[in-house]
């Protein structure tokens, strides 16, 4: 299992007249988690791109907890719990400064041939960037 932390700060831009997070942004403050997490790997989204492979969305979900206000330190826990085929789940897990789960979600990614417009298997060098997560 792989599981990888990034802190992220709320901005008042991300907040509505309450000084709450708008419930939009966890969308994003799940995609910093997952590009992070990527790049730890030693891989770049950038990198999958440019080899011919893109990853869209398929489907969401988020459950909010709890909300987050503004200037709260946010630590954004990526899971993978499994290695990828075609379909590439990822869980996440929001909390606050004092430790609170505030939100907790999953994301389902889909391999895609960009130059054939098809689903298709994960590339072979991030399963095994990825195996290593699971010995």
């Amino acid at each position: 299992m792989l599981v990888n932390e990034t802190k992220i700060r709320v901005y008042y831009e991300d907040t509505d007249q309450m000084g709450v997070v708008y419930y939009g942004k966890y969308l994003r403050y799940y995609e910093i988690g997952r590009t992070e997490m990527i790049r730890n790997l030693g891989i770049s989204y950038k990198q999958i791109e440019d080899s011919g492979i893109l990853l869209p969305a398929r489907s969401v979900k988020i459950n909010y907890i709890k909300p987050a206000h503004y200037d709260d330190l946010l630590t954004i826990r990526t899971i993978v719990d499994q290695i990828p085929k075609v379909k590439f789940l990822i869980k996440g897990e929001i909390y606050n400064q004092n430790n609170e789960l505030l939100n907790e979600g999953e994301v389902v990614l889909v391999f895609f041939n960009g130059k054939t417009n098809r689903p298709c298997k994960a590339p072979e060098v991030f399963i095994n960037t990825l195996k290593k997560h699971f010995i």
